[in-house]
């Protein structure tokens, strides 16, 4: 699946993906065939980190 390539709309689509259906962002992540720290550093640098305990990004 192609991640939306803007940082806010990727912000939108996994916290929604990762409420809704995935208990972590590394089953997010395998599940889609996506790298997980590419996610990461694209939130990053927007000022977004992932908190596994909350299993979202703020």
């Amino acid at each position: 699946m192609k991640l939306p390539e803007d940082a806010m709309m990727l912000y939108s689509f996994i916290n929604t993906k990762l409420r809704d259906c995935y208990p972590s962002l590394d089953a997010l992540c395998e599940d889609m065939g996506v790298e997980k720290s590419f996610v990461v550093q694209k939130l990053k640098t927007v000022g977004f980190e992932y908190n596994p305990a909350k299993n979202r990004f703020w």
